[in-house]
């Protein structure tokens, strides 16, 4: 059943005094009455709490997920708040265990100081928890890797019942555990694989759009990791590809301090694009602030440089900004045809947009449940920025649904932690392991404790 909002919900301001985990990141969403939240401070008080209690239960993390896959669904439901639960565990040669509420930059903090990183690129924003990058798919780029759920070895979680279980890589639900989008317990704490982090050369260009279906392909065929974003008003392509650096960059970096190095020669030929890009998102958002944070995100792209450093350093930079966001994975096999099928559907409609696509691949995943699940992946993304007032641009909404549609239409898989119209996707066909994952489901919470009134519709 196709829903009228497709949960683009307005913005609401902040109050005095509010407790700000009432609301998710983007407030845009009411998760749950303050009375409703419990913060245990240790892995024992929260088993306690799950014996203890009954109603259904949801687990807050950075709240950086669409409401409606917070929110409670009746008075008596509880809201975990698990920010007590953070922090490195144990750091071993090839591996490092953190409790499930510590953040991505963190844990990337934490690795690269012993010279060490997860065998998955990172995604752009690093304030996201383990556990949630985990249950929602959170991936980066680069064939060679797939999300960051992959680099799980152990979840342990507290189950519905308070009890505990640890499941690791030998284990048959273990592709269902390391990414259950919060249905199948509380995880408490993961132990990742590690592996040396090299030091890597990013060369940044801007190219044209018109051979975009088969240079996605050779992006990331030739090269360690590529991201691109795509400006179909003007035909152009800000692309970055990094390979690993030679000896002697990887030792000038490491004789630096081991800091970004930031080339000297720097490039405007994307200026105009972005001024005009600028100019849209002017427009639609109506923001005084011209350092406001949606400006800052665009006037990155002017006058860029290629970069040398750790793969966090290079591709973890993202600004923490409310938006909403869209991204659709398809196979990469098909990702060439998806792209000329945006580009007949640009070309006819010509859809006002103030961000450039996003195109990011990776490689296949064994999560059952990960969009790219065996299959190598192309991830379109798509944003459009809250205006000053809280609401969103018509035309820009619009954009998103229908640009929604053709990537659906495609076979595409959406990303759990982002905005979707479920009513798209035939998920038991998109998903060969949807039913199993059902049974593994029901067997650690049979009373579905742990799900609220969206996911229920989902595996309803």
């Amino acid at each position: 059943m196709a829903r009228n909002d497709l949960s683009y919900p307005r913005r609401e301001p902040l109050q005095a005094g509010e407790d700000v985990r009432v609301r998710n990141w983007a407030r845009n969403a009411t998760l749950a009455p303050s009375s409703s939240i419990s913060a245990p401070r240790t892995e024992d008080e929260l088993r306690s709490v799950l014996a203890a209690s009954q109603g259904g239960v949801r687990v807050i993390g950075s709240r950086m997920s669409p409401g409606r896959m917070l929110s409670l669904a009746a008075q008596r439901d509880m809201l975990l708040d698990l920010s007590h639960l953070r922090g490195l565990v144990e750091l071993g040669e090839d591996r490092a265990t953190f409790r499930a509420a510590t953040t991505l930059g963190e844990i990337y903090a934490c690795l690269s100081g012993h010279g060490r990183m997860l065998p998955a690129a990172p995604g752009v924003i690093a304030s996201q928890t383990l556990a949630g990058a985990l249950a929602t798919g959170t991936h980066g780029q680069g064939l060679g890797q797939s999300c960051i759920a992959d680099a799980a070895l152990t979840v342990r979680m507290v189950l519905a019942d308070g009890s505990m279980r640890e499941f690791d890589t030998e284990h048959p639900w273990f592709g269902a555990v390391k990414l259950g989008l919060g249905l199948l317990g509380v995880v408490t704490q993961v132990t990742l694989r590690t592996v040396p982090s090299p030091v890597y050369v990013c060369q940044k260009a801007v190219t044209s759009a018109d051979t975009l279906e088969s240079d996605l392909l050779t992006w990331n065929r030739e090269n360690a990791m590529s991201k691109a974003w795509w400006f179909p008003d003007s035909d152009q392509v800000h692309v970055w590809t990094a390979q690993e650096a030679d000896a002697v960059t990887g030792s000038n970096y490491l004789a630096g301090g081991s800091v970004l190095l930031e080339q000297q020669a720097r490039s405007s030929v994307l200026n105009s694009t972005v001024e005009k890009t600028l100019e849209h998102m002017r427009g639609d958002t109506k923001i005084l602030d011209e350092n406001g944070k949606p400006f800052q995100t665009v006037n990155r792209f002017k006058d860029f440089s290629d970069v040398t450093g750790d793969v966090y350093q290079v591709f973890c930079r993202g600004i923490a900004t409310p938006q909403i966001n869209v991204e659709i994975g398809v196979p990469l096999a098909r990702a060439g045809a998806v792209v000329a099928a945006i580009k007949q559907w640009h070309a006819e409609t010509r859809p006002h947009m103030h961000y450039p696509v996003i195109l990011r691949a990776t490689g296949a995943s064994d999560s059952w449940l990960s969009p790219s699940y065996s299959q190598e992946t192309c991830f379109f993304g798509f944003v459009v920025y809250y205006a000053e007032d809280g609401s969103l641009a018509p035309e820009g909404v619009d954009f998103l649904r229908a640009v929604e549609r053709v990537l659906a239409d495609e076979g595409g898989r959406p990303h759990w932690g982002k905005y979707y119209d479920e009513s798209l996707y035939d998920w038991s066909a998109l998903y060969p392991r949807w039913a199993a994952f059902r049974g593994v489901r029901n067997a650690l919470d049979p009373q579905h404790r742990f799900e609220n009134a969206f996911t229920a519709a989902l595996f309803a």
